[in-house]
């Protein structure tokens, strides 16, 4: 009989050491985990209804039940998270819809103090952005809610691509989208006076706030821009020597000085990202079709440069002049040849642009064109950062391509250099015929 009653006790402690280790197991996940706030004012947009706001401290001002906020988010793996929202409200009380890939949870809010709702969890995918989307199901009281932060709890070793603070005003750049630039290399001991380059934009990559700069120099940028449903320009902008973001603080003797303008060209003064002089043609311009640009930079031989900026167009087959600018207390040949794509419109900042960027050429001082067929991959501080990463660039159809926005995945690491295939054919234009 006691042979018999000693296993079965070494049964019952080997059983309670089993749940033990199981119980400490569960515990030793859980403090593995780890809780991210998602800021809602850097990485939500409004994509649904007029009504709402999304300001610096997140999501305000929600009436309407036809409203809905998407915020975006990417894991560098799949995983189980808990989400939920920190919220308030301040009477009343609402029920909000919150979906992640179709699967749609509801959560309530009360009237008082700032409250984390929980939704459950979630299955998430991995290498790929998250879109979760917001919408309003019933309240009492006039508003919603504000909404801060999106609120993950999910294993430690996950790691979270999002805009992750407002250094640097980053929660406007980051809703705004991660810029991405193309550097041309230019031959060296030349002047270069001239630079020459084509772009076309895709069908269904030119939604308003979209810039496709073609020809960028040191003191300013020459492109098109998509300003809004029914407006378009081609844009010529030179910043002030003096550096400031109010045009209205630059001293006279520093302001940029207009030599000529072409017919319904606007001219004036921009400011916010430095501070200068701009003008802009309306033109509505079409995706699919191939625009060329042409500007100059050239020394006055009086301490000051002159930039002068045309834009051929397919439908009149003609260079048009848009604005000829003098730059005070500069003397500078034509500067670092590039192109950029940004958007600059925070709400409209997850739709996608692509632009391709080809044939480019840079004319010396001696009238010799050179075909630059090289160009390095660059970013903005959102791309550098990782705070965004849905921006790409590379070779297509033997051009160049940019592309951002849109919450993809981008293939294409910072600072990679392309070369494009040599065309062989120069830019059939005489400048000294061009008009002025």
């Amino acid at each position: 009989m006691k042979r018999n009653r000693i296993p079965g006790l070494l049964l019952f402690i080997c059983f309670f050491s089993i749940q033990a280790c199981s119980d400490s197991a569960t515990l030793s996940e859980e403090k593995r985990n780890k809780t991210v706030m998602i800021p809602v004012a850097g990485n939500a947009f409004l994509t649904e209804g007029s009504s709402g706001i999304i300001a610096p401290n997140g999501i305000t001002d929600w009436q309407d039940q036809n409203s809905e906020f998407t915020l975006f988010f990417k894991l560098d793996k799949p995983s189980v998270a808990e989400i939920g929202l920190q919220m308030s409200k301040t009477s009343g009380t609402a029920t909000i819809a919150l979906t992640i890939n179709n699967e749609n949870r509801n959560g309530m809010v009360t009237s008082g103090s700032v409250q984390t709702v929980s939704f459950g969890k979630f299955d998430l995918p991995g290498n790929d952005y998250i879109a979760v989307k917001l919408q309003g199901v019933e309240k009492t009281g006039f508003l919603y809610a504000d909404v801060s932060h999106l609120i993950l709890n999910l294993p430690q070793d996950i790691n979270l691509s999002y805009v992750k603070d407002n250094q640097n005003n980053r929660f406007y750049w980051g809703r705004r989208g991660p810029s991405v630039h193309l550097s041309f290399e230019v031959p060296q001991e030349r002047d270069i006076k001239w630079f020459f380059s084509e772009i076309t934009v895709p069908e269904g990559y030119d939604p308003p706030g979209s810039f496709y700069m073609a020809n960028g120099f040191a003191e300013g940028y020459f492109g098109i821009q998509v300003n809004s449903l029914t407006e378009r320009r081609v844009l010529f902008s030179v910043w002030s020597p003096y550096v400031t973001d109010n045009p209205a603080d630059i001293p006279e003797e520093l302001r940029i000085q207009t030599l000529a303008q072409g017919t319904d060209v606007y001219v004036g003064e921009f400011g916010n990202e430095g501070s200068g002089g701009q003008s802009y043609l309306q033109y509505h311009w079409k995706a699919g079709n191939t625009y060329r640009f042409l500007n100059s930079v050239e020394p006055d031989e009086e301490g000051n440069t002159i930039y002068t900026a045309y834009f051929y167009s397919p439908h009149t087959q003609q260079w048009k002049l848009i604005a000829s600018f003098l730059r005070p207390q500069t003397h500078t040949w034509y500067q670092r040849p590039h192109s950029f794509l940004e958007s600059f419109l925070t709400r409209n900042g997850y739709l996608s642009r692509k632009a391709l960027y080809h044939n480019q050429w840079a004319k010396d001082t001696e009238g010799n064109w050179h075909e630059l067929n090289m160009a390095t991959f660059t970013g903005d501080d959102i791309a550098r950062a990782g705070y965004r990463l849905d921006f790409d660039g590379g070779i297509e159809k033997e051009m160049f391509f940019l592309r951002n926005g849109g919450f993809f995945v981008g293939e294409t690491p910072l600072g990679e250099e392309f070369a494009r295939p040599f065309s062989g054919s120069q830019p059939d234009v005489k400048t000294e015929n061009l008009p002025l």
